[in-house]
């Protein structure tokens, strides 16, 4: 099941202003591919500079399809490891839509020919709301920059279809952007793309894949598609896990369960069953890192048994 680019914002949700319609949103990112050892100075823009990108996306975005220029585009001049955007339901864009519906219409900077150009800058060094990107998953290669249209339904159809049809192959940012972009930051931009939340996590599952943590995927992508639904990964010598009620639990084996699970052809006085056994735990806890930096709960539920019927 593809994951769609999109959100329903609920018509009864009390923090979500005006904006809260049930109207879609399309969902995306400004994607900045750093030169190797290229750290950013400023992970966040001022007010005056926020407004400047958020300018130039509005541009790129309207170039790409026309009808864009008809919706409202929100941007946090800010940017994000891949992990803070692919969470369950989206809350780093669902941020945005909140700010955004709480937002005087004089602080967009639209020309009144088109939809609004809303940019949300720091003030004082913070950025509203939580929108502040997390230390613990800066310097990776790849910087995000979060973005939403919305708008009438039927146009937000439109350019959502086209974008998702179209933007992983011809969506590069123009060159006046990408330079706009590096020398606010104070990054080196080998590469500026625009991306849909679809394209980013194509991109994180295949990334996973080069990993050796494919076998994660199916319930991170449950997890990202349907908060709600249950998905199991149990195929041995992967540890043996159980999403459901939004989290993720992993079995803890004793040391009986689990060679009689994974390992009961060694021999018990076996030295390599002891460094076998470690080596599982490593996995465990490096899919519970995986699972926790993209904000799903992980709970490890101690099972005494090889069939875990305690998960």
């Amino acid at each position: 099941m593809p994951l769609r680019p999109d959100i329903d914002v609920p018509a009864g949700d009390p923090t979500a202003g005006e904006a809260s319609s049930g109207d879609i949103r399309i969902l995306g990112a400004l994607a900045l591919e750093l030169a190797p050892g290229s750290d950013a100075a400023q992970p966040w823009l001022p007010q005056q500079a926020a407004a400047q990108l958020a300018a130039a996306i509005a541009h790129d975005l309207a170039g790409f399809q026309g009808e864009a220029m008809q919706l409202e585009l929100v941007i946090v001049g800010a940017h994000y490891d891949a992990v803070e955007l692919l969470r369950p339901g989206w809350p780093l864009h669902h941020e945005l839509d909140q700010l955004a519906a709480r937002a005087p219409r004089a602080h967009g900077t639209g020309d009144g020919e088109g939809g609004r150009v809303i940019a949300f800058g720091a003030h004082g060094g913070q950025l509203p709301g939580t929108l502040a990107p997390s230390p613990e998953h800066a310097g990776g290669p790849l910087r995000l920059v979060p973005w939403l249209l919305g708008g009438p339904a039927e146009v937000v159809a439109t350019v959502g279809d086209a974008f998702e049809r179209d933007l992983l192959e011809r969506g590069m940012a123009g060159a006046g952007t990408a330079l706009l972009a590096q020398e606010l930051f104070g990054l080196k931009v080998e590469h500026a793309r625009y991306l849909t939340l679809h394209d980013l996590a194509a991109m994180m599952a295949l990334q996973y894949e080069h990993g050796g943590i494919a076998a994660l995927w199916p319930v991170l992508e449950a997890a990202l598609l349907s908060p709600g639904s249950e998905q199991w990964l149990d195929a041995p010598p992967e540890p043996l896990l159980h999403y459901c009620d939004g989290e993720a639990r992993i079995a803890l084996f004793s040391p009986a369960a689990w060679r009689a699970r994974y390992a009961s052809e060694v021999a018990a006085d076996d030295a390599r069953l002891e460094r076998r056994f470690e080596l599982f735990q490593a996995r465990q806890r490096q899919f519970a890192a995986v699972l926790g930096a993209h904000g799903v709960p992980v709970t490890f539920a101690h099972c005494g048994n090889a069939a875990a019927p305690d998960l």
